[in-house]
């Protein structure tokens, strides 16, 4: 027996040892075989003189607990390039600590995985499915699957029902394969409980696998993920009540009892449903009712409600179906709110990256290759019913969709993410092996093909389906360039309901009226971590117009969503649209920026990654928002607008101010602060806003900076340079000119030109100005060489923010209340922001824009300079 691996079905026990029936991996099976335990063999108890600690239960579950962990975080590193889901590299972990791996190795296989020890996995993976499928219960939204349209039902319903039909037609002819007189079914067999088994595990679709690779492809907004969505919770919610059914048929028929036996089971289950809901759910909503506002339910009733999903477990499993329907019934009726994001929060790190990659692991260990060797005409018939299956349920999705007019590539993509193979595949599977549906070479065969079928989908959806090509030219792509007149297109994104307060100032002060509409996308961003997470990405569109969130989120955005409806409609000419984006934080600005494609904006704003704390410093709460910001910069479509939250509008409140929104808007010279002066001659328009436009110039030391600047560039880069710089100081001169003539009868502006010849003196202009301002407005000056903030450089912290914008959001200047709007020109148009004509080719991707230093564009030269000192002329309208 040393060199075989064993699974466990237990029969009986009596007193210490306990009665089995054990199945060996090369077909030995002993019946009633009495395997004893010792109950003082747990620990050492610090007797290391009596034998190795491998003998003892703890340490041997705690070097298991290592193995599993270490090898799939491995195999998963390996295959991340891939873009593989984290399951493949789960199972493919379990197969190589199994029979097909290093359980093949006597001493592995008797020191680390004894029989006595795989007893104790098994019965941890058991518990951590349990509580998973709670988790999953827990977060699933049963009104998506209400308001999931007839489009999604005819989808899952189709890519159901064809396989089944293969599976009834081709069941004669697949069991002539049979093996005679097995005691397992080995492959189809014609009764219903085998066909319910079988078809339940080849056309489910894994809601948690296919939401990952949805996110992973940036289709959550897209029609096509919507659908895919929708259509996979109704295909797992049959999925669920067809292997109900399958395990009470087959329960029934394997202990040899009549078939009103089976419908006694299936009674009993359906008055453990109404007993959840008409007993359990009510005496949630007490507990609930009863807990203060803002307070987190008390530890009494979180234990109470963890023992409940034992307790419905055991229920479930007693009155013949299984463990795992009671448990994911159980968090099916929780209602959704605080309790539940408690219950997620406490419980989700732990049973998704410690307890669940056991049942992986164990499925990885019934998962034996060699045993493929030994019938291949068998394993050969199963496997072309599988591909058989696989074929017509991705056939029978594309005619669904095809029925409803949607695109070819769309309607096979479609058809192939509905194929997605995961946990839903491998609970079915797991329990079809302890039922004896499935012998070993079936289970086998079906846990490889799920793992190759979900491994190919995103490869192949790649190729047949590019959602990159409904985009179109958008020429519209800065303030600059828009007709002030148009309607204006905004983007902002909101990592918390902190974030709102200001962004909705901030819309305020950009002046929407009749004359110029502001239409508003609310993108809040919210991090995708773990595999329960994923469980509730569904993008429906609600009556409201926003759309259906995780349920994890939902008081968070609850408060976003009642902020910008209340703002829209309280404020005239203004419409707001509530989104999301849930994506990993590597990949989150891909999101942003193609609903801003999408959408069509000219400005995306996003909040600064340091917050304001109450002494007046700045906290960093998520290092990953910076690095959102900073892709956001390098490829947006548009231009950008970090926004440093200091409380917009403070200043005001401070002073009992109530003349309006005082705004500042510094001039260095350069496309990116000509955007900024664009965007704030837009606000100048509102009556409630007082506007001062400071430009820097260059004094007469600074002119002579400039001259042995280009002297240290040889003649060809002068040339450049000079002719870049005449270029850029005439279009700072027009936006300048159109500025003052735009705002000459509007006495709330005020533009002001001050003199500095370097970075020191710069600063002392800045920290001269009165702290009254609500606003800074300042462009980043990527690309600009200016003496004016020479040696700026060596201290700046945030080069995002570009010299200036780090300075006024740096400490020094964080016992202010202002706020700062740092603002980047898109920079894809053309050549120095020139439009791109309208018979070039349809931009695609966003041009990206480098944080590295670029070639100088030359910065505004002295006009007006008479001297070394500052001095400043005023012009008030």
């Amino acid at each position: 027996m040393d060199n075989t691996w064993y699974d466990l079905a237990k029969i009986g026990r009596n007193g210490l040892s306990t009665n089995y029936s054990v199945i060996g991996s090369n077909g030995t099976t002993f019946e009633h075989m009495d395997l004893c335990y010792e109950q003082s063999r747990i620990t050492p108890g610090g007797r290391w003189d009596m034998g190795t600690p491998l003998d003892y239960s703890l340490p041997l579950f705690a070097l298991q607990l290592v193995l599993v962990v270490l090898v799939t975080r491995i195999v998963m590193f390996l295959l991340k390039p891939l873009r593989q889901p984290g399951i493949i590299a789960e199972i493919i972990g379990g197969i190589i600590l199994g029979p097909s791996g290093m359980g093949q190795f006597a001493w592995f296989a008797n020191t680390v995985y004894p029989i006595r020890g795989v007893q104790v996995v098994e019965n941890v993976a058991n518990v951590g499915l349990l509580f998973f499928l709670f988790l999953v219960g827990l977060e699933m939204d049963l009104s998506v699957v209400r308001r999931a349209g007839k489009k999604s039902f005819i989808v899952a319903a189709a890519g159901m029902a064809l396989p089944f039909v293969i599976l009834t037609i081709g069941a004669p002819l697949v069991r002539l394969f049979s093996k005679k007189g097995s005691g397992a079914h080995t492959i189809f067999d014609q009764n219903l409980g085998h066909i319910l088994f079988y078809g339940a595990a080849l056309s489910v679709t894994a809601f948690s696998v296919l939401a990952r690779i949805i996110v992973e492809l940036k289709l959550l907004t897209s029609e096509l993920g919507r659908l895919a969505m929708a259509s996979a919770i109704v295909n797992d919610t049959l999925a669920w009540i067809i292997l109900a059914v399958g395990i009470a048929i087959t329960q029934n028929e394997h202990h040899h009892v009549p078939t009103i036996g089976a419908l006694y089971v299936i009674l009993s289950s359906v008055v453990f449903v109404g007993f959840c809901v008409f007993i359990i759910r009510p005496g949630i909503e007490w507990i609930i009712r009863n807990t203060p506002e803002g307070e987190s339910v008390s530890d009494l009733y979180i234990c109470l409600i963890l023992t409940g999903v034992m307790f419905c477990g055991f229920v479930t499993d007693s009155i013949g179906t299984h463990s795992t329907l009671g448990a994911f019934l159980f968090g099916l009726v929780i209602p959704n709110g605080p309790l539940a994001s408690d219950l997620i929060e406490k419980l989700e790190a732990f049973v998704s990256g410690m307890l669940l990659p056991f049942f992986f692991t164990v499925t990885g260990w019934r998962t034996n290759v060699r045993s493929l060797t030994q019938n291949p005409a068998r394993v050969l018939t199963l496997i072309i019913a599988i591909i058989l299956c696989s074929l017509a349920k991705i056939g029978a999705t594309y005619l669904a969709a095809v029925y409803y007019e949607m695109p070819a590539s769309e309607s096979i993509a479609l058809g192939l993410l509905m194929n997605t193979k995961g946990l839903n595949e491998l609970v079915v599977l797991n329990v079809g092996r302890d039922k004896m549906v499935f012998d070993d070479r079936s289970f086998t065969s079906l846990v490889i093909m799920a793992v190759l079928t979900t491994a190919i989908i995103i490869p192949i959806v790649t190729a047949v389906y590019r959602p990159g090509g409904r985009f179109v030219l958008n020429w519209r792509r800065t303030l600059q360039k828009s007709n002030p007149d148009a309607d204006l297109r905004l983007l902002t994104c909101i990592h918390s309901p902190r974030n709102v307060p200001t962004i909705i100032r901030l819309l305020d002060i950009s002046y929407p009226n009749k004359r110029s509409h502001i239409y508003v996308y609310a993108l809040q961003l919210v991090e995708l971590a773990g595999r329960a997470s994923a469980m509730l990405i569904v993008h429906n569109t609600r009556k409201s117009g926003r759309p259906a969130m995780m349920n994890r989120t939902r008081p968070k955005s609850d408060q976003i969503v009642n902020a910008f409806e209340n703002y829209q409609q309280n404020a005239a000419s203004v419409t707001a649209q509530h989104l999301t984006a849930i994506s990993p934080y590597s990949t989150m600005h891909e999101d942003i920026c193609n609903l801003a494609e999408d959408k069509r904006v000219s400005l995306i704003i996003v909040p600064f990654h340091k917050q304001p704390t109450i002494d007046g410093g700045m906290e960093e709460p998520n290092p990953a928002f910076r690095t959102v910001n900073q892709n956001v910069l390098a490829n947006a479509p548009c231009s950008v607008g970090i926004l440093v939250d200091r409380g917009l509008g403070a200043s005001s409140r401070a002073t009992n101010s109530h003349s309006g929104h005082h705004v500042v808007l510094l001039f260095f010279g350069g496309p990116d602060d000509r955007e900024a002066l664009s965007y704030a001659l837009r606000m100048s328009d509102n009556p409630s806003v007082s506007l001062k436009v400071h430009r820097f110039i260059p004094g007469e030391e600074a002119s002579g900076w400039s001259r042995r600047h280009d002297n240290d560039s040889t003649d060809n880069d002068m040339l450049s340079i000079v002719t870049d710089t005449d270029r850029e100081r005439q279009m700072d001169e027009d936006i300048i000119n159109d500025f003052r003539m735009k705002t000459s009868n509007n006495e709330s502006v005020v533009y002001l030109e001050k003199v500095t010849n370097n970075g020191e003196e710069t600063i002392s202009a800045i920290r001269s100005l009165d702290n009254v301002q609500d606003l800074y407005i300042v462009g980043r000056g990527q690309g600009i060489t200016s003496p004016l903030t020479d040696g700026l450089t060596d201290w700046s912290e945030c080069p995002e923010l570009g010299v200036i914008g780090d300075l006024l959001a740096s400490a020094d200047f964080a016992t202010s209340v202002v706020s700062v709007l740092v603002v980047q020109q898109y920079v894809g148009l053309g050549l120095h922001g020139d439009e791109v004509s309208s018979t070039e080719s349809p931009i695609t991707h966003p041009s990206p824009r480098a944080f590295e230093q670029q070639p100088s564009r030359g910065g505004p030269t002295n006009n007006f300079g008479n001297g070394n000192r500052p001095w400043q002329k005023v012009y008030r309208h």
